[in-house]
């Protein structure tokens, strides 16, 4: 069985497009494939080296994964700092690591502008340390966006680059990965590109989110005054609610909406109501799962450990066979 690995942000809440764009493909990958998930609070720190909050924020993404359907007896979630055997073989990799390739990473080259006071090496080398995660666990399959890409690109020349200066035929090259032929495009609510919580809290629905905070988010999404003509092309504002319709919504609503637009009948007032009420239905499961994995100390007590457990003994096989390609012996 091919194995899977996927780091998590450790930052934010879960949102609308996590959940039909990564989520709902983790779920599928994990009945398929031997799949590792990790909560990424190392990464965390790049950008943010003083985090408030952080154990909670990594509580609330734990809760909301194995809420939206992440089974912790088929996949391995785990927290990223509960395994040190991947900031050990981190360190190998930065000692093969130029710093010139570094350099030219796009990521690196955007934070810097992003935040000139505050380019640390974690930053220059988070390349490696994603290396690290994916090779760790001698990963063949990564789902990644398009911004990642090039990261997934570094991780292949870390590998083989360790397999060529050590004589080894080890790490496997691991590649891009979606376990369906499409993603799903969840837009956002500000009449702009995707959902993501990087535009701010009006853009996203996130799965936590209350229905009364749901209804004031979709009524005040962005629309315009309405179609003057008969079938004509929605603007990107409009089509985002009609895409939004699409993915929460049944065929049959979508449909009587789009043909009001069509025929310049459409009253956004009353589609919005529909959009927020078929939004609260869809992310209701999710939602009381939510509210009762957060209460329960316990479980989640045991599933850190337990994935903690599972992801190091996976690491430490690593790591056992790169110390010893390396040449480092016990006397």
């Amino acid at each position: 069985m091919e194995t899977v690995v996927s780091g998590i942000r450790s930052t934010g809440k879960l949102h609308l497009g996590n959940y039909y764009g990564a989520i709902q493909n983790f779920v599928k990958m994990q009945h398929e494939y031997h799949c590792f998930f990790f909560i990424a609070d190392y990464h965390s720190l790049t950008t943010h080296p003083t985090p408030q909050n952080l154990h909670e924020n990594v509580k609330h993404v734990l809760v909301e994964y194995l809420a939206a359907g992440i089974d912790p007896e088929k996949a391995t979630i785990y927290l990223q700092s509960d395994v040190p055997e991947v900031i050990e073989l981190y360190l190998f990799l930065n000692m093969n690591a130029y710093l010139g390739e570094l350099e030219r990473s796009t990521s690196f080259k955007d934070k810097v502008r992003a935040q000139p006071n505050n380019v640390n090496a974690g930053l220059l080398t988070y390349p490696v340390l994603m290396a690290a995660d994916i090779l760790i666990h001698r990963a063949t399959k990564v789902p990644v966006g398009k911004d990642q890409e090039q990261h997934l690109e570094m991780a292949r020349t870390f590998g083989n680059r360790f397999n060529r200066m050590y004589n080894v035929d080890y790490f496997p090259e691991p590649y891009a990965f979606s376990f369906s032929d499409k993603l799903v495009k969840v837009p956002g609510l500000d009449g702009k590109g995707k959902m993501g919580k990087s535009e701010g809290e009006a853009n996203a629905v996130y799965l936590s989110d209350t229905p009364e905070i749901i209804r004031k988010k979709v009524m005040r999404a962005v629309s315009d005054s309405g179609p003057t003509e008969p079938n004509q092309q929605k603007p990107e504002a409009i089509q985002n609610l009609f895409d939004l319709m699409k993915i929460v919504s049944s065929e049959d609503t979508y449909q009587h909406f789009d043909q009001l637009y069509n025929s310049c009948q459409i009253r956004y007032g009353d589609f919005k109501k529909q959009l927020a009420e078929d939004m609260i239905i869809a992310t209701q499961p999710v939602r009381e799962r939510i509210q009762e994995i957060a209460s329960d100390t316990n479980y989640l007590h045991k599933v850190a450990t337990f994935g903690a457990e599972k992801a190091r003994e996976s690491a430490r096989k690593t790591l056992t066979a790169v110390r010893e390609f390396i040449g480092f012996k016990r006397f």
